[in-house]
Formats: C-alpha cells, structure tokens, sequence
C-alpha cells in the first residue's frame, strides 16, 4: 500500500519542488533536461511521470525521505513526511531487508542505513530528521548507537539518532564549505553496552547552497598591450575563485566587461572570454596607436558571476588596468636642417645643441636619440652626446680648431633611436641635418721650437759664453706682429736671453755640483710675447747639460776612526769621496803626509780604487791623534787635498769603549806639538804649493807624528 504523502519543503531556492501527494513537481526554468533524482529511501523512485511511486510492495516507508534533483542548471532538495504509517513488526522488517520469498534480490544484511543528505543554511528549528535506519533484529531491550566525526567526534553533537526508532536528525545548520561530508557509524548495543549489530557506514552529504560570491584573487590586476598589435591579441586574464561547490552551478563563473574608462575611441576596446577570462583586443591595429589615443592607460570593470552567469547569479568585481606600450614607429626628426654656431680658435667644449621631435613614449630606447656625424670631420675635432634630460644633441669641440688652417667646417649628422623601428617605417631626410661651425680668430701666443731646447755645455765656462739661441714663431701668420723674449724661471740665475734675437748667454759660471743641477742637467723657463691685442704669450724650456770639469778636492770618509789601546791588530780602514763624476774621481790615491816619522808609527795599504787600511805598527797611549794624509783623484790634472784623519785612541773592556778621557794627555804634549808643527813649516815653507783643503784644526787633538 502506498500511503498519501505530505510535504515539508526545507529549500528555498529558484524553482523548489512541489510534491503533490504521489506526484512531484520540478521546473529548472530551462525545460528539465537531463534532470535526474534520486530518493533518500532505496524503496522508492521518480517515474518517468514525475511520480513518486515504490519499487516493490513496501509495508514500512519510514516517517521521513528525501528526493534529490540535479540537473547542469539547478541542484534541489524536497523533504518527504509521510503521516499515517502503521506500526512495524519484526515480521514485516524481515520482509522489508529480505529475508523472504518476496525479494529475492535483496542481500541480507541486519541494518538498513540509507546515503542522507542535508542541504547547508538550514533554518530554525533544529533538530530535524534527515533519515531512519533499521534494524532486522531490533528487540526491547536494544538500542541505536551513532558514533564518528559529527556525532561522538568534532564538531560533536551535529547529528543524533533516536535510541528507539532509529531516526538520524541533524542539530543545527551546517557549512558545506566548512564540511561537505561526513562520515559516521551506526551499531545497535543492549543495554549492557555489548554490540548486537554492526557497526554500518552512515554516510551524509552536505547538499551545496549558492552562499558565496566570486572572489578575484586581487582586486587590481595590470596588463600591458603593445600599439598596434593585432586584433585578438591576449591582454591578460583575470581569474576569480567561487568557495561553493564545483560541481554544480554555483561556482560556474561567467566574466564579462561591464564598463571602460575612457570609452574612446570605442567603448568596446577589449572583450573578456566569458569562461576563461582572457582579456583580449577587439580595436583595429591602426587605431590601437599610442600617440593618437585620449589615454595610455584603460580601466575595466571586470564582473564574474556564478550560476554560469544567470540572473540570479552571485557577483565579484575586480578593476583591470591595461597600459598600451610603445613601439619605435615614429622616427626621431630634427627641429631645423640647419643649425649655426660660432667657437673661438683654441677652444674646447659644447658649441650647440641639437633638438629633435619624436613622438614616441619618452624615456623609452624608442625615444632616446643616438647622435652620430657622418661627414665633415676628418680629423675629429667634434664628438656628438646624448643629453638623457631632454633628448637634445651636444655638439662640442674635443681638439681646439686653428683659425689659420679653417675658418669654416661643415658637418653632417645623423639622428637614430636606440630601439629599431618597425619594419613599415624608416628614417627619412628629417633625420639628418647640416650644422655650420665658424672659427673665429684669436691672437695666440708665440711657439717655441723645438720645446724643450736641450744643449750641451761644460761647467765653468766664462761668464757671457753662448748657450743657446731661442726659436718661437706667431701662429697668427696673417699678422705681422713682433716676439719679445725673456726669462721666466732660471733658479741659479746664470742665464741672460736677449729680448729681440733670442740668444741666451751665462751671467754666471756654470757649476755641475750645483744643488739646482739634477742628472748634470739644468732646466730654465723662457718665455716669448707679441705684441697683439691684448698681447699674448708662450713659454719654452731650456734643458742645459752641464759636462763636467775636475775642480772638487777628493776627501776621506769617515774623517774620525777609534781604536782600543790594548789592541793587538789596530788596523782602520777609510775611503775617498769626490764630488765630481768619472774620470775625475777614483781611483783613489791615498798617501801618509810629508811629516818626519809618521811612517815609523803608521802604514797605509790600498785595498781597491776607493779604499786603503791604515795600520798602527806599534801601540799608542789612550789620547786623540791628528794623522796628517794626502787624497788625491784621478782628474786630468789630478787635485790633491792635504787632510787629516783624527784617530781616538781608547779603553776597550767587555766589548765596550771609552773615550772620554782619551784627550787628557793633550795638556801634557801641547808645547811638543807646537815645535813639531813648526818644524814641519820651515821645512816645507820653499816647497811648491799643493792645492789643499783649508780645515779649522781641533786642539784636542796632537800630532800622530810626534806622539811618543
């Protein structure tokens, strides 16, 4: 028997079913194709008529079922309450799960838990039954068990079963996107608690609800498009994400374009797929050109919305922002084929600037201009730069013109962009232009010739002895002016130069050994002035090589030597120094002086060109002595120097020496010193002189001669 159905609706949506008793009643507004259902109770089906009718003869439908329709529009949920069901008998529950002749096909099985289903956002009042699940051996004394996430698990306490009759009744509203299933157990116990049946699956699927707009995942998205791409030319893509479930229409975006700022040339610049969400370009080639545009920058309002974009649809905005690039069709032209400027001779640096057009995007290598001169400069006097501030060419003079050579040039140049152009556009006329530079005339300064002048001279020649004649010509050969010489630096001041001719003379001698002769040469300053106006002038060196001459004195080194009184080998080695250079210096010849009796206390070796040992032959007294020597070098003629060397005769002890009482006996041998010294000028007062080096004598000091 089939028992009168009543109905509960539980959804609100857009064409809900409708049960009329047996018959049910579904539009989707679309005509219903490819509509299936399905019902919560597995005794029941939808006809082809739409009614609710049993598969077999059914003795106990439950209080509750569900029918479920789904189609590609619309995802529907109806509650069945079914009122006037007799009670149940176990004889009947074994019919019903099999267990006779009736169905045959049916597996045995104890318990009956049928797949429910809950659609999300349920309203008050809670709880409501979603299904019933029955026992084959249900007796008094047994009881229904629910166990699992929803029921003894988190969230805990979603779902309940009734410990008598099996009914599963849900709490409270639920989230398919916080959980789209769950997955529970049911089992019947006695009383006691020991498992009677079970435990079977009870599967419950959240049914999905339209509850939530599309979401962009930025609320900006920026695109660029180059000028005049072709169109259909793919901008971007703007992509939003739908948290309903993906299976039904609910998150089925749809995007469209729904306003674009600014609307010329044409409002409809750009088109979006509606299922994918490229943007792409629907303007010519020709128009999409950037520097005919109002703007290089376009808004889009974008819009996705759910349900596959039907009215009832949810929505999300997002902002595209599309930015058209440059490209180098515009080739760079100059303001003017020809420009003029003047630069004084002599001279260096930017003389004009250059100014082009170009139309395409600034500070782009579209933009940016290359400037080159592809004729009239074969000497490369000029060189061309980029100002990166505006673009402009600086043209300058890198190596100063000459007046005399060129009163004019005549340049050619060429302008380019960093970037190729296109290939539909080339450089033309307007992107060469002529520029005339004129040299003026300036009074330059006398030149010297050759600079530097080097001469060779040997030192101590007369004062008033030539050194050199001076040589300094006017550039400026179109004019007849005079050159003035004169001395600019001559830091010994030997030097005179004669204003008009030129010649330069000594006004003192030359000297090799002087501190103002570096390397034998000596540099001099000259400088030589005409007579323009204003008058101008140059200046030349003068580079003297001093040959030298032999008229320095050799001399000992070191001058002082100290022996130990108690040495058994006093033996003291010295050398010769000269200030001249070869071959008026070593080698050296190193002589005892002329006095009587030196050579019975001293001995002189030579040990190589400029240095000899001197020998004690027998020991001295602690005291200081005078040991008369003559140095004389290898000059033509050769100097000699009558000098001294001045021996300190000390106490030696421990590898340390003292001298400072090694003059105490001078006091006692002052007035033998004094005959010897006189001794020794009447002696020699008829001899030739030598040439000697004066040096004021130390009175602490006594003959070594005489020093027994």
């Amino acid at each position: 028997h089939i028992y009168s159905p009543q109905v509960t609706l539980t959804n609100m949506s857009i064409c809900p079913f409708l049960l009329h008793f047996s018959a049910v009643v579904f539009d989707d507004c679309t005509g219903n194709e490819g509509v299936e259902f399905e019902v919560s109770n597995p005794d029941f089906l939808i006809d082809e008529k739409l009614n609710l009718v049993p598969r077999r003869h059914v003795i106990d439908s439950g209080d509750v079922m569900f029918v479920h329709g789904v189609n590609n529009h619309v995802d529907d949920m109806a509650q069945v309450t079914i009122m006037g069901a007799p009670s149940r008998s176990p004889q009947t529950l074994r019919e019903i799960l099999g267990l006779s002749d009736m169905m045959p096909y049916r597996s045995k099985r104890s318990l009956l838990v049928p797949p429910m289903f809950v659609p999300e956002n349920q309203r008050a009042p809670f709880p409501r039954l979603i299904g019933k699940v029955i026992s084959s051996n249900m007796k008094e004394d047994h009881i229904f068990r629910l166990t699992g996430r929803g029921a003894d698990q988190d969230p805990k306490g979603v779902f309940s079963i009734n410990r008598l009759t099996g009914d599963v009744a849900v709490s409270r509203a639920l989230d398919r996107e916080a959980i789209a299933y769950y997955h529970l157990q049911v089992s019947t116990t006695d009383l006691s608690g020991k498992l009677v049946e079970g435990p079977a699956d009870l599967d419950v699927s959240v049914i999905d609800q339209n509850d939530n707009r599309p979401v962009f995942k930025e609320p900006r998205y920026s695109g660029e498009v180059q000028e005049g791409s072709p169109t259909g030319t793919t901008v971007m893509t703007m992509t939003a994400y739908d948290a309903d479930d993906p299976n039904t229409d609910n998150a089925v975006l749809r995007y469209i374009i729904v306003r674009q700022l600014p609307d010329k040339p044409s409002p409809n610049m750009f088109y979006i797929d509606p299922e994918r969400g490229d943007i792409v370009t629907v303007i010519s080639p020709h128009q999409l050109d950037r520097e005919t545009l109002p703007t290089t920058q376009y808004e889009l309002e974008i819009v996705a919305k759910d349900m596959a974009g039907s009215e009832v649809g949810l929505t999300g905005t997002a902002t595209a922002t599309i930015t058209i690039t440059d490209r180098n069709d515009h080739a760079p032209e100059f303001t003017h084929s020809l420009f003029q400027a003047s630069v004084n001779e002599g001279s260096t640096g930017v003389v004009v600037n250059l100014t082009v057009d170009d139309r395409d995007d600034p500070a782009t290598g579209a933009w940016r201009a290359i400037y080159s001169i592809i004729n009239g400069d074969p000497n490369q006097n000029f060189e061309i730069q980029t100002n990166l501030d505006n673009n402009e060419g600086m043209l300058s003079v890198v190596k100063p013109l000459d007046y005399e050579s060129a009163m004019f040039h005549t340049l050619l140049i060429k302008v380019e962009n960093e970037d190729p152009l296109v290939p539909d556009v080339v450089y033309g006329s307007s992107s060469t232009a002529t520029v005339y530079i004129t040299v003026m005339d300036v009074n330059e300064g006398p030149v010297f010739f050759p600079d530097p002048l080097v001469v060779i001279r040997r030192e101590n020649i007369p004062v008033g002895s030539f050194v050199a004649m001076l040589n300094a010509t006017d550039p400026d050969y179109l004019q007849t002016q005079s050159i003035r010489f004169s001395v600019l630096r001559d830091p010994a001041d030997w030097l005179i130069v004669n204003p008009f001719k030129g010649n330069v003379t000594t006004r003192a001698i030359l000297d090799r050994e002087s501190p103002h002769v570096h390397n034998n040469q000596y540099t001099a300053l000259f400088m030589a002035t005409d007579n323009g106006s204003p008058p101008a002038s140059g200046t030349g060196t003068l580079i003297i090589t001093i040959e030298d001459e032999n008229d320095n004195a050799p001399y000992i080194f070191p001058s002082v030597a100290r022996v130990c009184e108690d040495s058994k080998d006093m033996n003291v080695v010295i050398g010769g120094r000269d200030k001249d250079i070869h071959p008026n210096t070593d080698p050296f010849k190193i002589e005892l002086g002329k006095q009587p009796g030196l050579e019975k206390t001293w001995k002189i070796s030579r040990i190589n060109d400029t240095h000899s040992q001197i020998m004690l032959l027998h020991s001295l007294k602690k005291a200081n002595y005078n040991l008369p020597l003559v140095l004389t070098d290898s000059g033509v003629p050769p100097i000699s120097n009558n000098t001294e060397l001045k021996v300190q005769v000390c106490t030696c002890k421990k590898n340390r020496m003292d001298c400072s009482h090694a003059g105490s006996i001078q006091t006692n041998i002052l007035l033998l010193l004094g005959l010897v010294l006189l001794s020794i000028l009447c002696k020699y007062s008829f001899s030739p002189p030598l040439t000697t080096l004066t040096r004021t004598a130390d009175p602490s000091y006594q003959n070594a001669g005489n020093s027994r």
